[in-house]
């Protein structure tokens, strides 16, 4: 990097603040919107462009389409004194008709329109009653003669995130003077032979063109240039982090696999054909000198925990010790009941670790991992806190992983020399999020299910029909089968009317099924409680078991062939996706019984139709991730990445793709980005990693 494009870097950081018109409180407001200095202004994208070089004429709006026109104000009517519920409604005209505008519980903003104004309108058109069109709260913005009105009609125009306080006209003027001072100081980071290669706009030109183009190829252009380098920083930040790990020494894992084999003998059923492939790349990676690091996926109940405990076996028989850490106790618990019922025959000692054990139980688990006698160590993130020290840690598993940080996945790794790394997750990722997450993991998927995994009739029913549903149980368990019901709550909570678990399994058993058993189970239960309840589920004492979402994984009772979730509204996707895999798992036919209120969300009626039209994981984590966007999906812990500026997953598959490519091929031939040509993008991968996944050499 040059001396004048250090300096202007350097000016890229000066704060929005000192620019003419903003001062100190419309910087605070800005700054809500997280931006500070004048690069995070350029970055700043619109949230879409409206085309107002062609505004609609009122004759020619379309119902139920969102659109953009243009009016002058004609008539205002705030609600009437006394009736707040009453729409404020803005007449306007135009040359072909009139339309109104209203906003519900607005009566405020009264005052923000005048007769003979002129708006600029965007939003859904609908017609009431069969009476005139009407825009409901639609966008207004008036039209305002001065010299800076290009910049607001007439042309493809951003619209911008707001906050309250800064109007749309006023942050869109700002935006254009810092766009036309500063856009052409923007440093170009991309080698040109690769922006050639990949037909990539210049940076400086990009920027201003995501926020005023004049055509929407020029929009495009800019747009896909900007998410090429969101998605090229990320994918070199982990394939840097993969060539080092790659380079460095890890444990050799070889031993005869006598205790695999012992394991195998003892299981009731053989591995699939998916199973034995997916252990032997995994058998492999152990025995390498190399550090494994794999993602191993698989849909509810395709049987992972196996393929893992063949791992742990390998590491144990080869004198190490292994550490599994699930992201909450419950999942960490079902995980020890899982082991239990194989490590210890084995002659092999499984013990849980968690925030909840304290005093002399927690002392001895620390002394016996550090000792080395105690051969797998279950555990959540208190796994990796001060104060757990391992003697030999030779494999950390890693499960349902999107839910931890990546900077703690590194934290565990360190609590060994270079332990092989094996990452488990149930929730099926679509590739483009596999390659964003797991971008660092070699990729082993179990795509075949156990033989006499039955598929599972999975129907949703109103809270009406719980009498024809009760009865349809009571055949059921006629028939020698058991049942799952799932609540959403424990305890009766005052800002809920949902049916309490305990008070459930109360009624159940008094008043519908006195003659059978109904068992209880919910998260504030002790473990030991919890393991008497589900012996006794197991052995068939119990004919019912209530449930909180405790039995959202990794119970396996082939007997059970009904599922009924109370409230399926009130449950996530994945979540109901994770309940239904508990049944199924017998010979038999099986039912996943989904009971709602009827009074559903558009998102909510979206999620029960997903799991009553498909069984395919990756179909329904496709659904949720349309539903809630990447974020939500992966919940706020993945703070160990790059935020994108611009890019976005669901749709720039592609883009993603080729970035990919780019990088791994730049990292392997100049693995610290060190020739010339690449010093400018190892300068912005350094800026936008901030020290993160420990990628300090290359600096």
């Amino acid at each position: 990097m040059n001396e004048a494009t250090r300096d202007a870097a350097r000016g890229l950081q000066a704060p929005l603040q000192y620019l003419k018109g903003v001062g100190p409180q419309r910087a605070k407001l800005l700054s809500r919107l997280g931006l500070e200095t004048i690069e995070d202004a350029l970055f700043f994208v619109a949230t879409r462009h409206e085309d107002r070089s062609r505004l609609i004429p009122f004759s020619q709006l379309t119902e139920g389409k969102a659109q953009t026109c243009s009016g002058t104000v004609v008539g205002i009517s705030p609600p009437p004194p006394g009736r707040p519920r009453m729409p404020l409604a803005v007449t306007l005209r135009d040359s072909t008709g009139y339309l109104t505008a209203v906003w519900f519980n607005q009566p405020y903003r009264k005052d923000e329109f005048k007769r003979g104004q002129t708006l600029i309108l965007h939003g859904r058109v609908a017609r009431f009653r069969d009476g005139p069109l009407q825009m409901q709260h639609p966008e207004a913005e008036p039209v305002e003669e001065g010299e800076d009105e290009t910049i607001h009609t007439g042309r493809l125009v951003p619209i911008y995130r707001l906050t309250e306080g800064l109007p749309q006209r006023w942050l869109r003027s700002l935006l254009w003077r810092v766009v036309e001072e500063y856009a052409g100081k923007v440093p170009e980071s991309l080698p040109e032979a690769l922006r050639r290669r990949r037909h990539l706009a210049a940076l400086p030109e990009a920027v201003r063109a995501i926020h005023f183009p004049q055509t929407e190829e020029e929009l495009a252009a800019a747009r896909r240039r900007l998410v090429f380098d969101d998605f090229l920083l990320l994918q070199l930040g982990l394939a840097i982090r993969r060539q080092r790990e790659g380079r460095e020494r890890g444990l050799a894992m070889a031993p005869p696999g006598e205790l695999g084999e012992r394991l195998r003998l003892a299981l009731p059923f053989r591995l699939t054909a998916a199973q034995e492939r997916v252990w032997e790349e995994i058998r492999r990676d152990l025995a390498a000198p190399y550090p494994m690091n794999r993602l191993l996926q698989g849909d509810v109940g395709s049987g992972k925990t196996v393929v893992a405990v063949l791992a742990i076996l390998t590491a144990v028989e080869a004198g190490y010790q292994a550490a599994v850490m699930a992201p909450t106790e419950i999942l960490a618990e079902q995980h020890l009941w899982t082991l239990r019922q194989w490590l210890p025959p084995l002659g092999v000692p499984v013990e849980l670790l968690t925030a909840a054990i304290k005093g002399r139980e927690r002392q001895a688990l620390l002394d016996g991992a550090a000792s080395g006698e105690l051969s797998c160590l279950v555990g959540t993130h208190a796994l990796i806190q001060e104060g757990v020290e391992f003697r030999r840690l030779g494999l950390a598993v890693v499960d349902e992983q999107h839910r931890f940080g990546v900077v703690q996945r590194a934290t565990l790794r360190r609590k060994g020399e270079n332990p092989h790394v094996l990452v488990m997750t149930a929730t099926p990722i679509p590739r483009t999020l596999a390659l964003t997450l797991y971008g660092d993991l070699d990729v082993s998927v179990i795509d075949e299910m156990p033989p006499g995994r039955q598929p599972i009739v999975t129907v949703a029913r109103s809270l009406g029909k719980r009498v024809q549903i009760y009865a349809f149980l009571h055949q059921q368990i006629k028939e020698g089968r058991q049942v799952y019901i799932v609540c959403p709550l424990v305890e009766e909570s005052e800002a809920t009317d949902l049916k309490a678990a305990t008070e459930m399994a109360e009624r159940l058993q008094r008043e519908v099924f006195s003659d059978l058993k109904v068992g209880l189970l919910h998260g504030r239960m002790s473990l030991a409680e919890k393991e008497v309840v589900m012996g006794a589920f197991k052995d068939g004492q119990i004919h019912i078991l209530v449930s909180t979402t405790v039995i959202e994984v990794g119970i396996d009772v082939p007997n059970v062939s009904v599922m009924l979730v109370e409230h399926a509204e009130r449950f996530g996707l994945s979540q109901l996706h994770q309940l239904r895999g508990r049944v199924g798992r017998g010979p038999w036919k099986s039912y996943c019984l989904l009971l709602e209120s009827g009074m559903l969300s558009a998102e909510a009626r979206r999620r029960i139709e997903a799991m009553t039209e498909t069984q395919d994981g990756f179909r329904i984590a496709e659904v949720d991730l349309e539903l809630r966007g990447p974020g939500d999906f992966f919940g706020t812990r993945q703070s160990g990445l790059p935020e994108f500026r611009v890019a976005d997953l669901l749709r720039d598959g592609r883009v993603l793709e080729e970035a990919r490519q780019e990088a791994f091929a730049l990292v392997a031939s100049d693995p610290d980005l060190r020739h010339p040509e690449h010093r400018a993008l190892r300068g912005a991968l350094l800026a936008r990693w901030r020290g993160k996944l420990d990628l300090a050499s290359v600096g």
